[in-house]
């Protein structure tokens, strides 16, 4: 391979750390908390639901699988829309990206420092300035060590999903006959709750798309990011699956679905085992999608920079740690300043607006 520019990014990620990076943006804080929702809607057919989600995903992930290899640039969903409809609608589509990354942040960032503010006798922004700076210092220092890191962590969240699912394979045999895990059971009618079932459930499968922005940093990106999307979703429909069976078999599903944190009370009746570990899987997962989250947000400022849709100034890559580290800084800042200014409502209903 031809020696790198400075003024590139470093390619160094796998197709293994790729597979990692879009595993730890797709299954993160939002199943610990999905999960009861979904069962609550549709009931016996909550593995249906997922599954439907994931097909519907599917048909998206395909479309990135398509483009990136056409275009495999880190400024993701700006170059594809600036290349179709024009830089004025790259600029405003990358925009939004980036505004959804960085409003997330502090919204997870003001969770992530109240249940830590339980735990550790500190202000809620001593808190949050304490987790972004650190995590800037990590998405700054390299991208393979921040995906590393991500990896570690993903595998800690997927490894809880993995212990539920064995603990639980034995409730299998008092599953519902097929019919019922279908929602045909009641014809044509049981469907409708599988359909809003699946509108929730999608939300959980979002996240691999975010392996676009890393296309840069990867080694041979056409074929390993499209590969890694699909990985991806595969990966991560399995395990949605079988948890959602799990779930539909528990001996008391009603607390599941009722629970504020219906993974923590699945994981105790599977398990036996109280419901910490969950609670703190949940808090890990919090600080693995802050830092995802930078990552991707500095990508697509440093790939919209290099499309000319943004300043230059957001396109200069450290020399030493061939990062982007003013993207990274900026992003970072904008983080921080939303966490400390306003309220964590206030800012989940503009993620919400802006995503929309």
């Amino acid at each position: 391979m031809a020696a790198e520019q400075p003024h590139r990014l470093k390619r160094t990620l796998s197709l293994p750390l790729l597979v990692f990076y879009g595993v730890g943006v797709t299954v993160g804080a939002g199943i610990f908390a999905l999960i009861g929702e979904i069962l609550l809607v549709a009931g016996d057919a909550a593995p249906m639901a997922f599954l439907l989600a994931g097909l519907i995903a599917g048909a998206t992930a395909l479309s990135y699988a398509l483009l990136v290899r056409v275009l495999p640039k880190a400024g993701g969903d700006a170059v594809f829309v600036a290349r179709g409809l024009g830089p004025g609608f790259g600029r405003l589509a990358g925009l939004g990206v980036v505004a959804i990354g960085i409003i997330s942040s502090a919204v997870i960032a003001l969770a992530f420092a109240g249940y830590a503010g339980t735990l550790v006798a500190l202000p809620q922004p001593v808190l949050v300035t304490l987790i972004v700076t650190a995590l800037a210092g990590i998405a700054c220092w390299g991208v393979r060590e921040s995906v590393l890191f991500a990896a570690g962590v993903t595998i800690l969240e997927v490894g809880t999903l993995i212990v539920i699912i064995a603990a639980g394979l034995p409730l299998l045999a008092n599953l519902p006959s097929p019919v019922e895990l279908t929602g045909l059971g009641h014809g044509w009618a049981g469907l409708a709750p599988v359909v809003t079932g699946a509108v929730i459930a999608f939300f959980a499968f979002v996240g691999f798309e975010d392996i676009e922005n890393m296309v840069e940093e990867t080694v041979d990106p056409t074929r390993t990011a499209p590969r890694a999307i699909l990985w991806t979703l595969a990966v991560t429909l399995v395990l949605y699956g079988l948890l959602a069976l799990v779930a539909v078999a528990a001996p008391q599903r009603g607390l599941i679905a009722a629970s504020p944190a219906p993974l923590a009370v699945l994981f105790e009746q599977t398990t036996g085992v109280g419901r910490a570990p969950v609670a703190a899987m949940a808090a890990v997962a919090m600080i693995n999608g802050v830092l995802v989250q930078i990552l991707m947000s500095a990508r697509t400022l440093f790939g919209m920079a290099h499309e000319g849709l943004l300043p230059a100034w957001f396109g200069k890559v450290d020399a030493w740690r061939r990062t982007p580290v003013r993207a990274t800084l900026f992003v970072a800042a904008l983080i921080l300043v939303l966490a400390v200014a306003f309220p964590l409502v206030t800012l989940a209903e503009a993620t919400s607006f802006v995503v929309l």
